[in-house]
């Protein structure tokens, strides 16, 4: 049996910390932040020197999100470090997304928030030219994507998805008809693909799949079917932020797997060790993040990222109640003031109540073990599990009682609704959503075999 490993990465989000983050400005702004910033430099170099010394595998994946935001000095930093890994032997191959380019990006110290050099999207190629694009079989310069060669019969297909480079993430006809071609190239030579993309093709958790293109592609299902029909049964993705491993079956029977992967600064931080045996299958493993030198004012490395993710949900329910319009901004509604005053009634609610009270509310038992638990509490959990992948509460634990007994007082109220909402052409069960959101009963998010 031959087996090949490479490790994923993604989502490095590198900045430059001379730059500036630091000042009342830059704390206000973590307020709202899952992944680390001023920590970036720290953990990147943390992690790029365990790449340079694992004997685990010889090649290194990045699925895009390479800097921050666009800072050009960010870019070139992280640069220093690919030169320095490949120098150690290693083959890599990148693609961008949409926070390696901007206009504006941003930094800050005590004055405020600055505005350093930013990178326009058509530098990319030339950037990092010497990490994907040098080594390609094929290249689609327009869209920033590549096909090449990892190991004898085993291609891959990294793709940039930044589509109208605003808000509709996607393939466009032309790019599509190219990853076609690369796919019928590929079965012609006799050699599997799999795929590399920024954005998440299948939603990470069900609940996502309402979020739209801000969290999945724009036309996924589409894709997800025009791939796997094609020969395209894996693809590596990030952007969420979340670990998960998915599964779509055509209606021809073909199976599409996306194995989204956490960022590298943030709760859930990891890495994927994958290990493709016989281009057949392909074995999918979490690696936690090496340990990098910080001050974690006492608490240790794991507990200070989730301390930071706990944050952002705490700051999000708390201005439902405190702040609602910026609540209201933060979420993507913008144009309903009227909102305001029932989501602060709201937040003034669940930002006091206990899990037995709710329960109380709607004349559902609760569980004792969780009863006195503060709703916010579970809130942030609930969050994190989606986040962090494997959600536990399954059918006959207590959260999963609480919550979903809720749901099923408001099942007519969730059948109404989800009759109005559309996913991927059809009407929503909101109900089973929930439930496969708060647990999960599918593949293991952090081990799993798949099928090339």
């Amino acid at each position: 049996m031959s087996v090949f490993p490479f490790i994923l990465l993604t989502d490095t989000h590198y900045f430059a910390p001379k730059l500036g983050c630091r000042g009342d400005a830059y704390r206000e702004f973590m307020r709202y932040e899952q992944k680390c910033f001023a920590e970036t430099s720290a953990i990147n170099k943390a992690a790029f020197q365990w790449l340079n010394e694992t004997d685990l595998a010889d090649t290194v994946l990045i699925a895009g999100d390479l800097s921050f935001n666009g800072e050009k000095e960010s870019h070139l930093e992280f640069i220093e470090l690919l030169k320095d890994l490949k120098a150690h032997g290693k083959r890599i191959f990148v693609i961008t997304a949409g926070h390696d380019f901007n206009d504006h990006p941003f930094a800050f110290d005590e004055t405020g928030r600055l505005e350093p050099e930013g990178t326009d999207r058509s530098e990319l190629f030339d950037l990092y030219y010497d990490f994907g694009f040098s080594d390609a079989i094929a290249v689609d310069r327009e869209s920033l994507s590549y096909v090449a060669e990892l190991t004898p019969g085993l291609r891959l297909l990294a793709l940039n998805n930044d589509g109208d480079c605003k808000k509709n993430k996607t393939f466009s006809a032309r790019q599509l008809e190219w990853i076609l071609r690369q796919c019928a190239a590929a079965k012609e030579a006799g050699a599997k693909m799999i795929a590399m993309n920024h954005y998440p093709l299948l939603p990470g958790v069900p609940l996502f799949g309402l979020l739209g293109n801000e969290v999945v592609m724009k036309n996924a299902d589409a894709v997800t079917t025009i791939l796997a029909d094609a020969g395209v049964h894996l693809c590596l993705t990030g952007h969420m932020h979340n670990m998960a491993i998915n599964k779509k079956i055509t209606d021809k029977w073909n199976e599409f797997y996306d194995v989204c992967t956490g960022a590298l600064i943030g709760c859930p931080a990891g890495m994927r060790l994958v290990q493709v045996r016989d281009n057949r299958e392909a074995e999918i493993s979490t690696l936690p993040i090496p340990a990098f030198e910080w001050d974690f004012e006492g608490l240790t490395q794991d507990e200070y990222l989730k301390r930071q993710f706990d944050m952002m949900i705490t700051t999000y329910l708390v201005s439902m109640r405190d702040d609602p319009v910026r609540f209201l901004s933060k979420i993507g509604v913008k144009d309903k003031p009227e909102l305001a005053a029932p989501v602060a009634k709201l937040g003034k609610l669940l930002n006091a109540a206990t899990v037995g009270q709710v329960c109380r509310c709607f004349a559902v038992k609760c569980p004792p073990e969780i009863r006195d638990v503060l709703f916010v509490d579970l809130a942030r959990e609930l969050v994190r599990n989606a986040f962090c992948g494997n959600m536990p509460f399954v059918r006959g634990t207590p959260e999963h009682a609480a919550v979903m007994g809720v749901c099923g007082r408001l099942r007519p109220v969730l059948k109404a609704l989800g009759g109005k909402l559309q996913m991927d052409g059809r009407p929503v069960d909101l109900y089973d959503l929930i439930e496969n959101t708060i647990g999960k009963y599918g593949l293991d998010d952090l081990h799993a075999v798949v099928q090339l």
